[in-house]
């Protein structure tokens, strides 16, 4: 339960402010919410599981304090990452408004690209290499459907009056809290 959670927590957090969140609702303004969350779900649940599965393999072959120390360091850069921001280029958000096929499909396919490589996918790994694969598979996901979800809501119900600031400061801060934390553990 424990890597559940932590997982949960860090790709919900991870995932404020985010590309894919901004890809969440534009999609939400073309689709009804359920096919949107549908297409979010499957997308992010192969993409993570290919992420344990990559983090599991890391962690069984490394060292516990080097897991940790890189771990640690790689947060700090997705705090670095979250404090630059992500923006949905016209391009971007031009293809999601025009795709006019069925919605699960169009946005279970734009979510599976737009996600790899990302933050959240590469925080995956890093908590894999760490936690329970099980349990940092199904948090991560959990937790990033949830931010999309919450996304959608939320700009629904405020439009672009969101403070995206305090959303990325908060969540860079969040990040560098868990690389410190990371790193301290590793020296001690």
């Amino acid at each position: 339960m424990e890597a559940f959670w932590i997982s949960l927590g860090v790709i919900f957090v991870a995932e404020l402010g985010d590309k894919s969140q901004l890809m969440a609702m534009t999609f939400a303004t073309r689709f009804k919410m359920w096919p949107v969350l549908a297409g979010i779900t499957i997308a992010t649940t192969a993409v993570h599981l290919v992420s344990v599965l990559v983090g599991g393999l890391i962690g069984d072959a490394l060292p516990t304090t080097a897991i940790s120390v890189v771990a640690g360091l790689a947060f700090l850069g997705f705090a670095l990452w979250t404090l630059r921001g992500d923006e949905l280029s016209d391009e971007e958000a031009s293809k999601a408004g025009r795709t006019t096929r069925n919605a699960v499909i169009a946005v279970t396919a734009a979510f599976f690209l737009s996600e790899l490589g990302d933050k959240t996918m590469l925080a995956t790994i890093t908590l894999a290499t760490q936690h329970d694969w099980v349990g940092t598979w199904i948090g991560s996901t959990v937790g990033m459907v949830a931010a999309d979800a919450l996304a959608i809501l939320v700009g629904r119900l405020l439009g672009k009056h969101l403070p995206e600031k305090v959303i990325r400061y908060g969540a860079s801060a969040a990040f560098a809290i868990f690389g410190i934390v990371l790193l301290v553990e590793a020296i001690l």
